[in-house]
């Protein structure tokens, strides 16, 4: 059952300096005669078209002026110019999904009307044929979405969608605004209402309140008062419009169906899917707009130095993207190489904790002339939510996910390689679990640098106080996770991989050189400890 609810407008003089915000919750389209009487109103209205259940979703109560939306890792798509947009974009969401699973959406654009679909859940989970069908036109944007727990509700899920005065506009954004809680309390002292706690909706009032004409004006007026990382993609009755940051932390890049259709995606992989061969990058501080006259490009601002997030290529993007220029595959690969060149140890078997230790763990095998074998199995069919026996079982979540495969592991000296250690305690378990299964010693390669600092740019990371790294050493952190020996790449043998190009990556988790430093540092989100410290650097083993 679809609820189809609307909260009641909060009017405002016409010409007042105020903003008032209509909010009406429901599936269905913004129509340009809603969006006149919006603007008679002297307002703008903001929704997310939601699939919204009346048993399962409870109504949410709103964030404090000063409360700051954490950053999440997400995946955005953009299509302009193909017929079947929605199922397209609903397969690029698809390849895309390890970016992001607590929910997913889509925005399409049909002879004027903006129509969406949002939900909780995986891509499969929120979309099917009859969903995707009350999605039609030729344009469209999408967005999978991780969030921290208690942030993962419906109304936080994008594509958001705004009419103003002058049309509507969605938005599907990737990164993490700094400078949130300033724009924020800004926009409220002038009158606006915000109905959810994600920085994006910041960028739909900026818009809606800037005094340039025409949009394009008023978006670029809006993304310079923006600081920190994104890579957006807006959608409006007439355009498709992507943009991304000064500093490049996210990535973005372009492609083209052989129909002439316009994608935009997070990373390569997406292309590859829907059958878009790859043409360039979205550049860093560009803004890229499509219509009816074609492609044409723009620069935001004045350039910056790129700061690419170097965890893409240790972590988030899948190895057969190509991130940044560069391949994650291979990028992978020679990180265990280095480790095995750094950390050699004498072992039986290389093992990866999976899926993003493989390839690493392929590298480190290959250098050190030790076989590699599959030593734990990973649980691709795990639901985001499971029931527990009454009698609880030690570390029960690794072992729903983690199998390990006694025949591998019994009797043998293994090297577990995996991407990275945050608080260490999955990491011990995982050791735990292999000696459990009969290993005689395991040794523990980890293919980054100790993770020191809180990432502020799109990234969801635990307070600095919660970092293993941050709190102890190498040879401490080792007895913590039971390891018998315990390794990092170095930073400088990462920085000396990436070569002339070491200065374009962001490395600030690793080394706490941040280049932009969040704003209100004093004003963190619940859990969550913002102030930036003098960097400790550990030494590597």
């Amino acid at each position: 059952m679809v609820l189809a609810a609307a909260t009641a407008a909060v009017g405002m003089a016409a010409g007042s300096s105020n903003t008032s915000l209509f909010l009406p919750w429901q599936s269905g389209g913004w129509s340009k005669p809603r969006i006149a009487a919006a603007q008679a109103r002297g307002g703008i209205s903001l929704r997310c078209s939601a699939r919204w259940s009346c048993e399962h979703q409870e109504e949410q109560p709103m964030l404090a002026a000063a409360e700051r939306a954490w950053g999440e890792e997400c995946g955005v798509v953009g299509i302009y110019g193909d017929s079947d947009a929605s199922r397209l974009c609903y397969l690029a969401l698809h390849a895309l999904q390890h970016r992001g699973q607590e929910g997913a959406g889509i925005v399409s654009c049909d002879g004027g009307q903006l129509k969406g679909i949002t939900g909780l859940g995986l891509v499969s989970e929120v979309f099917n044929h009859s969903k995707l069908s009350k999605l039609p036109g030729s344009s469209a944007i999408g967005h999978v979405r991780y969030g921290t727990a208690g942030d993962s509700v419906l109304k936080n899920v994008q594509p958001f969608v705004a009419g103003y005065r002058f049309g509507s506009v969605g938005v599907a954004h990737n990164g993490n605004l700094v400078n949130y809680n300033e724009l924020r309390i800004m926009l409220e002292d002038s009158g606006s209402i915000f109905n959810t706690s994600s920085d994006t909706e910041v960028v739909l009032h900026l818009i809606a309140t800037s005094k340039a004409r025409p949009f394009i004006s008023r978006l670029v007026h809006a993304c310079e008062q923006l600081e920190g990382a994104y890579s957006l993609v807006f959608l409006t009755e007439d355009k498709l419009v992507a943009a991304r940051d000064p500093y490049g932390f996210r990535p973005l890049v372009m492609g083209r169906r052989s129909n002439g259709a316009v994608v935009f995606a997070s990373e390569t992989c997406a292309l590859g899917l829907i059958e878009a061969e790859f043409q360039r990058e979205v550049n860093p501080g560009e803004v890229i707009v499509v219509d009816r006259d074609g492609v044409s490009s723009l620069c935001l601002m004045p350039h910056k130095e790129r700061k690419a997030c170097i965890f893409e290529h240790i972590y988030f993007a899948l190895p057969n993207s190509v991130v940044f220029g560069l391949s994650v595959y291979q990028t992978r690969y020679r990180i265990g190489e280095v480790l095995a060149e750094e950390a050699p140890v004498d072992c039986d078997v290389v093992i990866a904790v999976p899926d993003s230790g493989m390839v690493a763990a392929l590298g480190y095998a290959y250098k050190s002339g030790v076989p590699f074998q599959q030593g734990l199995i990973r649980s691709h069919y795990v639901g985001r939510t499971f029931i527990e026996p009454h009698q609880k079982i030690r570390d029960f979540g690794v072992k729903l996910k983690l199998s390990p495969v006694k025949e591998v592991l019994e009797g043998k000296r293994v090297v577990v390689v995996d991407d990275s250690i945050v608080r260490g305690t999955t990491s011990s378990k995982i050791v735990r679990l292999i000696k459990e299964a009969g290993a005689k010693e395991v040794h523990l390669r980890i293919a980054s640098p100790p993770i020191t600092g809180s990432c502020y740019y799109g990234v969801d990371t635990p307070s600095r106080e919660e970092l293993i790294s941050h709190k102890l050493s190498i040879d401490e952190t080792c007895a913590f996770i039971g390891a018998d020996s315990l390794a990092f790449l170095p930073l400088e043998r990462l920085r000396g991989m990436l070569g002339h190009s070491a200065p374009t990556f962001c490395d600030a988790c690793f080394s706490g050189n941040y280049p932009i430093l969040p704003k209100h540092l004093d004003l963190p989100p619940s859990g969550v400890d913002t102030r930036i410290k003098e960097p400790v650097v550990l030494p590597v083993a």
